[in-house]
């Protein structure tokens, strides 16, 4: 029997509502704030990740699902390296939205010269080759949004009030959530204290792992995210961004707080949050479901200088994450659900088969109204019909028999009261709508 990839899952009936209706609060929430959505394809260039996430980062050296076509899998088999291959050949799965938004914007030329900033937003699968385990799975489902060309700290500030607003939608109550904040600088002051950090690492080399030893030569600040327990608490030893911000750094953080204050927005300042992307600068947050049991549910933050990663002009960039599954579990940890009640319907039902064609022209003209309408196409009995129509959640059953035929007519039966009134076929539409209006 085929059977699904381990650390993947099927989303049907209520899980997939779910997912829909996390959808549907982004599109109201996120359109009020003039962002619009986009997709992206889920295969792109290495490099696109690369580039942005960072060599350095377990996404990219571990994680990242790599692509070839079966002929270019034979190739690689005999000459064992990728090494002839051209860029548009190294293709991987996407882990993550915002490095294929962002070159999305640079191919298509989204943030013209002085033009008004790009403001997008998606809900997309990604992929990562993890160990599937509670609340991280290798193909899982991300609501995302990116803003790019707006250097100006209320961006920061909106988008974190924004994010906040959707959680409290989606249903969770905002004093059980943790939303912690930092800055980690720019090219200003970012190098001078990377380099402290690097040092950092090296003098205390002899309790640091492996990663965090290479990390302190590619990028250090990663060490903060280590998953070690012993090497963070280490770390926690270590130099702070806050610390080694420029004046221009600590205005921004500054401002940025300032914004949130007034807004009435409760955060922690963490200054040992980093992210796991190497593209970020200067503000990052994340948030926690309080005793959610899977970590972080969202996060983000400022990355200023992505798009020349990607090719394009210098262009600001901030935006944020958040993740369907993991937010599933941490609303049911909290005795909530993104769960939407199934959908009502009509049924319609005949008596035998002598009235399927008055059946089927009854369906057909309830659904061309655009009510949502189900029927037997297995020759039930009208008590099984009426069954079904339980099942589904039919508020009406439109019962047609050899007398409304007879009649030009049929009868409504009310699936609450039981309760029967007969109505002219040609009052079919008008009767039922009435009723559904209720």
């Amino acid at each position: 029997m085929a059977q699904r990839v381990q650390g993947t899952e099927d989303l049907f009936g209520g899980y997939m509502r779910a997912w829909q209706h996390m959808q549907d609060v982004a599109r109201d929430l996120f359109g009020a704030y003039g962002f619009d959505m986009v997709e992206t394809p889920a295969i792109e260039q290495v490099d696109t990740f690369v580039h942005g996430i960072g060599e350095s980062t377990d996404v990219v050296r571990k994680e990242m699902f790599r692509v070839v076509s079966g002929a270019l899998f034979e190739n690689l088999f005999e000459q064992g390296s990728e090494a002839g291959l051209k860029p548009k050949q190294r293709l991987a799965m996407r882990p993550e939205g915002t490095a294929g938004v962002v070159r999305a914007a640079v191919e298509n030329n989204m943030v013209p010269q002085g033009a008004a900033p790009a403001k997008l937003w998606y809900a997309e699968a990604m992929f990562r080759g993890e160990r599937p385990q509670k609340g991280r799975l290798r193909q899982f489902h991300q609501v995302g949004v990116e803003w790019l060309g707006a250097a100006d700290p209320a961006a920061d500030a909106e988008c974190i009030i924004m994010l906040m607003e959707y959680y409290k939608r989606l249903g969770f109550d905002p004093s059980r959530l943790k939303l912690s904040i930092n800055s980690m600088g720019d090219a200003a002051c970012r190098p001078a204290y990377r380099e402290k950090v690097r040092q950092f690492i090296l003098d205390h080399a002899d309790e640091m792992c492996e990663d965090c030893l290479e990390r302190a030569e590619i990028n250090p600040l990663r060490s903060f995210d280590c998953k070690n327990d012993h090497c963070r608490e280490v770390m926690r030893d270590a130099p702070l961004a806050k610390d080694n911000l420029c004046d221009d750094c600590a205005e921004h953080y500054a401002q940025v707080k300032r914004y949130l204050d007034a807004a009435g927005v409760t955060y922690v300042e963490d200054p040992t949050l980093v992210r796991g992307l190497d593209y970020y600068t200067r503000t990052v947050f994340e948030v926690e479901a309080v005793d959610g049991g899977v970590g972080a549910i969202g996060g983000g933050g400022r990355y200023d200088g992505l798009m020349e990663l990607e090719g394009g002009k210098p262009t600001p960039g901030i935006g944020f994450a958040v993740g369907f599954e993991r937010i599933a579990l941490a609303l049911a940890a909290q005795g909530g659900s993104l769960e939407t009640p199934q959908p009502g319907c009509v049924y319609v039902a005949g008596t035998s088969a002598d009235e399927r064609e008055a059946v089927f022209s009854a369906t057909l003209a309830l659904r061309q109204a655009g009510v949502r309408t189900e029927a037997d196409y297995q020759g039930r009995s009208l008590k099984s019909q009426f069954k079904q129509a339980d099942k589904l959640g039919a508020r009406v059953c439109v019962v047609i028999g050899p007398d409304e035929v007879a009649a030009n007519a049929v009868t409504l039966r009310d699936m609450e009261t039981h309760e029967q009134t007969q109505v002219p076929a040609a009052e079919l539409v008008s009767a039922v709508t009435a009723r559904l209006a209720k």
